[in-house]
Formats: C-alpha cells, structure tokens, sequence
C-alpha cells in the first residue's frame, strides 16, 4: 500500500508570539491562560477566518498560521495588531497581552498531519523575534509582493543574518497607526561609497541555456565588483528577487539606498551571443555608460569571464569619474578619505605638473584618515 508523502510548496507563514508571557504566566497564571483564550476567541480566529488564514499550531503563547496569499497573511497581521490593541486599552499596562509577529513568504513542507517545516516557517518564526512588542515584522519576499495592494506604508530595515539561515534577509516592518519611522528615512544606512546594484540581466529568451548564462554573468559581475576597493556592491540574492519583474530604478535607488544600477540584458542567437549593459544613476535615471558585447559560446565560461572583466574594467573609471562630478560640488575643507582619493584620481587624469602637486596632499590626507583605503 502506498504511503502519502510530504508536499513542497509555496506559502505565506505568519508567526505570533506574546510578549514577555512567562512574566505575565509567573504573577497571575490563571489569569493570563484565560485572558488569552478570551483574545484568541473574540479577536484573532474571527481574523484569522476572515483572511483565510489555517492555523498550524497552537504554542501555548505563540502561533504559526498559512495564508495562501500573502497579501492575505500581512492584511490579517494588521488586523490583529490593532484588535489586540483596542481589546487590551482598559487593561493595566503591566497585565496587557501584547503580541510580535513575523511574516514571511517562502517554501514549506506540507506534512500529510497538516503540520509545516522547511525554512519558510523558520524565518517566519526567526522573523517574530525581530519585531517591535505590538509590531511586525516582513522578510523582504514578502514585501516585493505587497507592492501598492494594501493602504500601509513600510520602513526598511536592512538585511540581517538569521540564526541558522544561510543568506541574509531583508526586513521590512509595516507603519501602523501610531507608529514612525525610526529614521527620518527608510531608506538603508550604508558606507559612504558608491554603492552598486547589479540588477539580474535579463535573458530575452525562454531558452533555459540563455536564462543559465545570463544568471551566471550576473552573478561574476556581483562578485568582480565586490572585490573592488572603495565600492559598496549590494548581494546577489537580494537583487535576484528583482529578476523577472519590471523594476523602476529610482525606487531601488530608495529602497536600497545605492547610488548606481547596472542593469543588462542578453541575447542568443545560434552558437553567438550579444550582451548589453548600463550604468544609471538611481537618482536621476542618467545613463552614465553603456556597452556592447559580441562573442562566440563555444566556450560559455570563457565568454562570461571575458564579458565580466571588460564589464568591471569600464564600470570602476565611470563610477571614479560620476564620484567626482558628485564630490567636485563640495568645499575642500572636510573632506573624507574616500572624497580625497576621488578626486586624487581626477588629478591623476590630468597628467600635468600642477595637477600632480595637487593630488599629493589629497593622497596623504586619506592614507592619514583610512591607512587600508
């Protein structure tokens, strides 16, 4: 007879868990036990039910519930955060159940017990711990598909390591009412360098060896360019969540708080392959520079490798020279290491006499201020 097997899917996982539950628990347990049935009946299942949300499991303190839509699992998140808000006003401050939680769109195992696993649920649950005490908080999967479809707005929080989680994720967390920003800005704080993001070429083709190389040049020009002094070059696996979307580039600009986009596209053509490439300014959508490349895929690694050292080799002297239109504009005095070397090079260009004993100063200012610039 055969057994039933576990199923893999795609699933938005919402995870809850009380604030400070076994202080509550410690000075009035029967209380609290029956305070938090009393939520969970008149608040959250009505919620949860409205937003088609299917419990997975209780937790004592904490909950893990499916939604099929994410949209549905951030709507439903909302939802409770204000009811349980509203429920508890009159409450004393000390004996209040105050809820975090996490949410997170991403691949589960469906065991045929109903129960879930995989690292969809663990970040959900990594996610809840995050949160602010009566907040959420989204990983940036779920966020790329929120996008206008509910009236909230959201801070960016950067990317953090998760316990146990290979790659970083980006976090977001919804504005309810009541709330800032914890900056004047969500836009991420990074170094004061030129920042780079290297959106995925786009394969103009369904053929899969095309979606193979264009995947791989993306991911060799991250890498090429991260190895670049001075250059601040955002992780590939979040620009990969862009692949495939239209992108508005001032609003990755925001969003990740860089200053260029290289952005491409790759084009197959029997054994020959053409690939294209830009460098825009994020602020004002300006083409700075922009290629054109031809070759044969006799050899693809051969092809990829020349592509990315020609790519990285133009794109370091175009971001030198957009830096120094940008630093030019600022008074001498003050300057950091990094404006010093900007505009070092500048002088460097120039190839004079007077340009050289000009640069010599900016040198030693910013060997004296960043020795392992």
């Amino acid at each position: 007879m055969a057994t039933a097997r576990a199923e893999r899917r795609l699933a938005a996982i919402l995870a809850a868990d009380v604030v400070g539950y076994s202080r509550l628990v410690e000075h009035d347990e029967a209380g609290t036990l029956s305070a938090l049935k009393v939520l969970r009946q008149e608040v959250i299942d009505p919620l949860l039910a409205e937003h088609q949300g299917r419990i997975v499991k209780l937790m004592g303190d904490g909950a893990l519930v499916e939604f099929g839509s994410v949209v549905d699992a951030v709507a439903c998140a909302v939802a409770i955060q204000k009811g349980v808000a509203e429920n508890q006003a009159d409450i004393p401050t000390e004996r209040r159940i105050i809820f975090r939680i996490g949410v997170n769109l991403g691949d589960v195992i469906h065991e045929v017990d109903g129960d879930l696993y995989g690292d969809g649920v663990n970040i959900a649950a990594r996610l809840q711990t995050l949160a602010d005490p009566g907040g959420i908080c989204i990983s940036g999967t779920a966020y790329d598909h929120l996008q206008g479809k509910l009236d909230c707005d959201y801070e960016y929080l950067g990317e953090r390591a998760l316990k146990n989680m290979e790659r970083p994720v980006r976090l977001y967390r919804p504005l309810l009412e009541g709330t800032t920003a914890r900056t004047a800005s969500p836009r991420p704080a990074l170094p004061d360098r030129p920042s780079v993001a290297v959106l995925p070429f786009n394969a103009m083709s369904a053929d899969p060896d095309q979606d193979f190389f264009s995947d791989g040049l993306t991911e060799d020009i991250t890498t090429a360019l991260a190895k670049l002094k001075g250059f601040f070059v955002i992780a590939r696996n979040t620009m990969f969540t862009y692949k495939g979307k239209p992108v508005d580039v001032r609003a990755i600009g925001r969003e990740l708080g860089i200053r260029y986009v290289l952005d491409g596209s790759v084009r197959k053509s029997g054994n020959r392959v053409r690939v294209t490439a830009q460098l825009i300014d994020a602020a004002s959508e300006a083409h700075l520079w922009a290629e054109r490349y031809d070759g044969d895929l006799g050899d693809i690694f051969v092809i990829q490798d020349e592509i990315t050292a020609s790519v990285v080799g133009r794109i370091g002297p175009e971001l030198l020279a957009a830096e120094h239109a940008r630093e030019s504009r600022k008074p001498h005095h003050g300057l950091d290491a990094w404006e010093c070397v900007v505009r070092a090079v500048f002088l460097c260009s120039q190839l004079s006499e007077e340009s050289s004993r000009k640069m010599l100063p900016l040198l030693d200012r910013a060997i004296g201020l960043a020795p392992d610039l």
